[in-house]
């Protein structure tokens, strides 16, 4: 089978088309053409398909809405926590069926008997401990604002790279003055 030549229509269509975002292969099934072939047009008009910014882009923003639902679980463990611990000074009703008629006998106690105030405090203990390995505890307040800072800077050189072909040139350190100058 002869490959079809490459025509300026062929050009256009793919130049049309990554313009208007569609990926590699979306193009070469609409011109009915290989995606190798659409690959070396794009190449041959300086276009180009990799989406690196993009994924990048997505990849932080599914980054932070994962750590934003941690932190949410983290909180709803530490409310169950703090409910659990509520009951262990509280009223408690402890209830039974018993005896050979099936009777029911009920009695109020001033609180939890210790087996079940163990058991709270089991409850109680996981889930504090599982939202700390959630969202540990910072001990440190100012390495967040340096950590943030640090990302800032980092996305901004990136984007210059992206711009710019390149890093971003080092900053000149300005020239002392001279004591001797008039």
């Amino acid at each position: 089978m002869v490959a079809r030549p490459l025509t300026a229509k062929d050009r256009a269509a793919v130049k049309r088309l990554h313009g208007k975002g569609m990926s590699r292969n979306d193009i070469a099934r609409e011109i009915k053409r290989s995606p190798s072939t659409v690959s070396k047009l794009a190449r041959e008009l300086g276009l180009s398909f990799e989406r690196g910014h993009e994924v990048e882009a997505a990849t932080v923003a599914r980054k932070a809405d994962l750590s934003a639902r941690r932190a949410e679980m983290a909180e709803r463990l530490h409310d169950a926590a703090e409910r659990e611990l509520g009951k262990m000074t509280e009223q408690t009703l402890y209830w039974e069926w018993g005896g050979k008629d099936h009777t029911y006998a009920q009695k109020l106690a001033d609180e939890p008997i210790p087996a079940d105030r163990r058991a709270i405090m089991s409850i109680v203990a996981t889930a504090l401990d599982r939202s700390l390995k959630l969202v540990p505890p910072k001990d440190d307040a100012g390495a967040e604002s340096r950590s943030v800072i640090g990302d800032l800077i980092a996305g901004l050189t990136a984007d210059y790279a992206a711009r710019h072909g390149g890093p971003p040139p080092e900053p000149v350190e300005p020239e002392a003055a001279d004591d001797d100058a008039p």
